[in-house]
């Protein structure tokens, strides 16, 4: 695997080390060891699947409060998807900035998000699916988001939004949530 730190400290994208041979290719796309060797996470404890049945469909975008903060590593396994996180940690000077990767079966990238980072994507063609393997249980006491649209955070999804569900449209502005997200964010 080979691992780039994205401009938000702790987060990469991680593209697979392909050993191609007439009949195909080969590569690992999760190994404990080189995770632990970069200080990163390698703790599995769900693995998730998501599908999106139509181009355009933004879920997020997605988090966990410490104590129960979650490390994800996501990857499109059919389809594309314009994968976003934000950092949520008060102390970074990083701190509400995103980076937003695309992600495609094809490519087999993955991208890595760390503790106290919310998550969110749309599916940029239809049919679309993607799993993340989640470092610590869904606590729903514990869950948090963001609108994927507030214009606080300034994320230009690359598709017109689709059938946002209400769960995602219901979270508190950014303005609203600042200091309870801070509060709860620190390290």
């Amino acid at each position: 695997m080979n691992f780039t730190e994205t401009r938000l400290k702790g987060a990469f994208v991680i593209d697979l080390d392909r050993r191609e041979d007439s009949r195909g290719y080969f590569a690992r796309a999760f190994c404990q060891r080189e995770f632990s060797e970069r200080g990163l996470v390698p703790v599995v404890a769900q693995v998730n699947v998501a599908h999106s049945r139509r181009r355009g469909i933004i879920r997020g975008m997605h988090f966990q409060y410490p104590p129960h903060a979650e490390v994800k590593l996501v990857r499109a396994t059919r389809g594309a998807i314009a994968d976003v996180i934000v950092d949520l940690r008060p102390e970074s000077p990083t701190y509400l900035q995103h980076v937003m990767v695309e992600l495609t079966a094809d490519s087999g990238r993955a991208l890595y998000v760390p503790e106290r980072f919310a998550h969110g994507c749309q599916a940029q063609v239809d049919d679309t699916e993607f799993t993340y393997q989640a470092s610590t249980f869904y606590a729903p006491g514990f869950e948090g988001g963001l609108s994927p649209l507030d214009p606080r955070l300034t994320i230009a999804w690359p598709l017109p939004p689709q059938d946002l569900s209400p769960r995602d449209t219901g979270w508190q502005a950014l303005n609203d949530a600042a200091d309870e997200l801070r509060r709860r964010m620190k390290a």
